[in-house]
């Protein structure tokens, strides 16, 4: 319990203190700027490949963190390191918030997988400090916008899993206060594929 509540005060922190866009993005010029995108991840941002993520209803904030930090070295990908190069602030602030305004595809799951990733979702694993999703991420998936915590509803669950064992190998290490590899690093490969498709099924209905 004490690990769920000290999560839920660290994303309450977060959300208070996490910086405005300086200047707010332009959907309509981000969409002129989304042609390179469109490739990977889909013109409207639902990506087809499950190896590359949706961004179409990420939150505005979080896609231009994500792409700044790719832009920066904080998160690394050899492909996503060449689209950002010649991007400006401004640039990324329009390609998020294009992004951010089209609205995501819903997702399928393994239901033989969703009974435990379900559990996990809502209430984590307390005999080894695994976390519960929901405090952060919201009862349906829909994250936290303020504290720049990404949408996972629906979101491809191959590209969740490839997430979640990089955050636990540390090859990713773009999150706040080292919240998702603490988690991450405590999660076996069958909690990190149940829970991946768990939240590949969160809808709203």
């Amino acid at each position: 319990m004490k690990t769920y509540a000290l999560i839920a005060l660290a994303a309450l922190g977060l959300s208070m203190s996490a910086p405005l866009l300086a200047d707010a993005g332009d959907p309509n010029r981000g969409q002129e700027l989304s042609g390179a995108c469109a490739a990977c991840h889909g013109a409207d941002g639902n990506s087809v490949n499950p190896e590359w993520p949706k961004l179409a209803g990420q939150g505005e904030a979080y896609l231009y963190k994500q792409l700044s930090d790719y832009k920066q070295g904080r998160r690394q990908d050899p492909l996503m390191a060449g689209q950002v190069a010649n991007l400006s602030e401004q640039d990324m602030r329009d390609l998020a918030a294009y992004f951010a305004s089209q609205t995501a595809s819903a997702g399928t799951a393994d239901e033989a997988m969703v009974d435990l990733g379900g559990a996990l979702y809502r209430g984590g694993n307390a005999a080894t400090g695994v976390a519960a999703c929901i405090a952060c991420h919201g009862p349906a998936g829909d994250g936290n916008p303020a504290a720049m915590f990404p949408r996972v509803a629906g979101q491809h669950a191959q590209y969740n899993a490839n997430q979640l064992r990089q955050f636990r190998d540390s090859s990713r290490a773009n999150d706040a206060g080292r919240m998702m590899r603490n988690i991450a690093r405590r999660m076996t490969d069958e909690e990190i594929q149940a829970v991946s498709e768990f939240m590949a099924g969160l809808r709203r209905d």
